[in-house]
């Protein structure tokens, strides 16, 4: 084959799923975490939506790779246009049970009983439903029907519907709103990133010959490619494999702007109608958006459906662009802040903190004034405060809300999405500027912090009994990721429990109180892998779109 001529062990743009090549860009480590913490919370019914090629089948494919065998089950419906005594068999088949008789109650009475003695087990039974969209409103009834199977206590399996966004058309459909409002976790997978499709490229040039790069994409390719894709890791390997396949006809090492234009043009010739698939599909989801607003769907989840980011109104002080700011002082700080309205601070504040989760903006409602405690719980995160400085939050490595105390004793706060060594990125902007020095912020802020947060297996609540158990066995697991733990995952909170805490604490610079504090959990989250907290984005590297400021 061609690719081998350039030293790859297997074709690098391949367009059949392979969890091998998994990338992890921002949006697909979002979605990835998504899914594994709705299901390690027994969420129920989750639901991964996304255009043609997003990397959506590649996601579950890996999620269900990564689940332990010894504490789950798994079963992946990936032809769901089936009759419904088709599908309940095709879901039993899955799971190893049996599949004769005609009888749907049959089918339906013996998961019950697997369901049944795999919780008494301790499992956790993981159905995915791949292409979604193709099920009936017939076999979807059943769906929900094998949803109601549960105890007093726990669902007894996780249905994860995965597909393109007519799935969100099918059920808006009101025949099946019963279904639609189980859905407690949504996320829609958005296309990547241009420095994310840079990547994304050589990353897999990279994994397909052993770490070696025996071919580089000229800066120029990379714009064609990307403006081509628009960021669809399927569209891009297409390109790709085509401009390698010039790349090897040329002799060449480098893909130039030329050979990405020729393999394009190629492959235009093959899906000409391509733009126009995807503005309809565009078209439908913002219709089914405006159905589902008018008629009031209210679904509570941990991550609603994304939506174009609305533009939260925030104070800006209007600089004329190449006007020469006015020199810096504390006091011309607290002036700036002080004069902005409360809660426009307050939402300018946390939005920009939201951004960085990815999670949808919180809005002011007329007449209501909100506080932080408020917006945090909508969005289903913690809010943790604690006394700081730049160099606590670098470790942390996450986004925060600084509290800027005003003469008089009120306070503003300030969100700080960016840090470098010797400057730091602030929301909204103070006297007119989003950049500051170290030394000009602690000018007038004095420490007081709260960093939002999302504790994935509930380790830090104040659990008790079953739920406590679970929650010290995902600390132990977590401690075991980071080799901090060689006991058993047995849910006791032990000393040899407490020395990895201690352990971990020490090696991250926090207190070493073998005790779970808000700090050690989302150092901990953070090193374990698979869970995908926001980072501070150094200062020279921000994206301007990202904070709305620059």
């Amino acid at each position: 084959m061609y690719w081998e001529s350039f030293g790859f062990k297997e074709a690098p743009f391949a367009l059949t799923p392979n969890p091998s090549f998994l990338f992890l860009s921002s949006p697909h480590q979002e979605a990835f975490a998504h899914l594994l913490f709705a299901i390690e919370n027994r969420a129920g019914f989750i639901e991964l939506s996304g255009e043609v090629g997003t990397g959506k089948t590649t996601i579950v494919r890996t999620l269900l790779n990564q689940l332990d065998p010894q504490t789950h089950r798994t079963a992946l419906i990936f032809n769901p246009i089936l009759s419904p005594l088709g599908f309940m068999k095709e879901v039993n088949a899955e799971f190893g049970l049996s599949t004769e008789g005609t009888e749907i109650r049959d089918l339906h009475a013996a998961l019950n009983a697997y369901l049944l003695e795999e919780n008494r087990a301790g499992h956790t039974v993981v159905l995915v439903i791949d292409e979604a969209q193709n099920l009936s409103v017939e076999v979807l009834e059943h769906v929900r029907l094998i949803s109601n199977l549960e105890t007093e206590s726990d669902k007894l399996i996780q249905i994860v519907l995965v597909g393109q966004p007519e799935l969100n058309v099918l059920l808006a459909r009101d025949e099946l709103r019963q279904l639609d409002q189980r859905i407690t976790v949504r996320y829609h997978l958005k296309p990547m990133c241009f420095e994310d499709t840079c990547a994304y490229i050589r990353h897999r040039i990279r994994f397909a010959a052993d770490g070696r790069e025996p071919l580089t994409f000229s800066p120029g390719a990379f714009k064609r490619i990307f403006k081509f894709s628009g960021g669809l890791p399927r569209l891009i390997n297409g390109v790709c494999d085509r401009a390698l396949l010039l790349a090897y006809t040329r002799e060449c090492k480098e893909v130039t702007p030329a050979m990405a234009a020729l393999a394009i043009a190629d492959l235009r010739k093959e899906s000409p109608r391509r733009r126009r698939a995807l503005q309809v599909r565009a078209l439908s989801a913002a219709l089914v958006l405006c159905v589902a607003i008018i008629a009031g769907f209210s679904v509570v989840s941990f991550h609603l459906l994304p939506e174009e980011k609305k533009e939260t109104k925030e104070v800006k002080e209007s600089v004329p662009e190449g006007a020469k700011l006015p020199p810096w002082s504390a006091e011309a700080a607290r002036q700036a802040i002080a004069a902005q309205p409360e809660q426009d601070n307050l939402y300018a504040a946390v939005n920009a903190v939201l951004d960085a989760w990815r999670v949808q903006r919180v809005e002011p409602v007329p007449g209501q004034p909100a506080t932080l405690r408020t917006l945090v719980r909508q969005r289903g995160l913690v809010a943790a405060k604690f006394p700081a400085d730049v160099e606590l939050l670098g470790r942390l490595d996450a986004p925060a809300l600084l509290h800027i105390v005003l003469p008089g004793g009120a306070e503003r706060l300030v969100a700080l999405v960016g840090v470098d060594k010797n400057e730091v990125e602030v929301v909204p902007q103070v006297s007119g500027r989003t950049r500051l020095t170290r030394a000009e912020l602690a000018q007038f802020w004095s420490g007081g912090t709260t960093v939002l947060w999302k504790d994935f297996h509930g380790i830090g609540s104040r659990a008790k009994g079953a739920e406590k158990t679970a929650a010290t066995k995902a600390l132990q697991g977590l401690l075991k990721q980071v080799g901090c733990y060689g006991g058993p995952v047995d849910g006791k909170m032990n000393d040899p429990t407490k020395g990895g805490l201690a352990e971990f604490q020490r090696r991250e610079q926090l207190t070493a109180d073998g005790k779970v504090g808000a700090q050690t959990l989302m150092l901990l989250y953070r090193r374990a892998g698979g869970y995908f907290p926001p980072g501070l984005a150094r200062v020279q590297g921000v994206d301007s779109k990202q904070t709305g400021r620059m």
